[in-house]
């Protein structure tokens, strides 16, 4: 992390958005946590790069219909550069394309501009704390667009034991930690422990690239029956 989190303060956050109306709302809600607090503001996607460089927040919030350069070309550029901050997309569209370019990028956050400000919330302190999490309304969108993606034939050599390869499958198929623990009967401390583990010896960042992975290379397959 590189911003005030990092040394114990609160999550610095630059907000991206062409319109004033909703950079001054969200400024005012993020302003009611003590934990949060606004550094900047950019309304368009090439000033949001500059001020992602320059002010080293923790978590930009972007817009995706921004002029010049429009959200998911920044997120990209953000993310691509050293040390980079969270990103997190708040928008208005939620179609297929938008999130399979955002999840593709690299993002820790895809949310509704109509999402709850506790959506919000949350999904800044999960980014913050290297976590990820995706709008309700959206997250089964994101698991059915994989699996509409041809798989490629399944890796024999990824180094996951057979729980761990077992909990990477349930991820794929949109399970929280709390359903995994429960269709496999362990305790949710050992689900995370298994994440944890899978992520680090497949040189994963979070639970999207994990998603991706799976279907990628065929350890999920599309098609695959829905959890229960």
């Amino acid at each position: 992390m590189t911003g005030p989190a990092a040394g114990g303060g609160p999550v610095g956050i630059l907000i991206a958005d062409d319109q004033a109306m909703i950079r001054a709302g969200l400024r005012l809600v993020i302003g009611t946590q003590p934990d949060l607090s606004v550094l900047g503001e950019a309304s368009d996607g090439e000033r949001a790069v500059e001020l992602a460089r320059s002010l080293r927040p923790d978590v930009v919030l972007l817009d995706i219909a921004m002029p010049r350069v429009d959200g998911l070309e920044a997120a990209r550029r953000i993310i691509a550069a050293p040390d980079p901050p969270r990103v997190i997309m708040l928008t208005t569209y939620d179609t297929d394309e938008n999130l399979d370019r955002a999840l593709h990028s690299g993002v820790s956050g895809f949310l509704l501009k109509v999402s709850p400000p506790e959506h919000l919330f949350a999904a800044i302190r999960s980014a913050a704390r290297g976590g990820m999490l995706l709008d309700p309304t959206v997250t089964r969108r994101v698991i059915d667009a994989y699996r509409r993606t041809p798989a490629a034939p399944a890796a024999s050599d990824s180094g996951l034991t057979a729980r761990e390869e077992q909990v990477l499958r349930l991820v794929a198929q949109g399970l929280s930690n709390a359903e995994i623990a429960t269709a496999l009967f362990i305790s949710h401390a050992t689900v995370s422990t298994h994440i944890n583990r899978l992520l680090a010896k497949l040189s994963l960042r979070d639970r999207a690239q994990a998603v991706r992975y799976a279907y990628e290379t065929g350890i999920v397959r599309p098609g695959s029956p829905e959890p229960d």
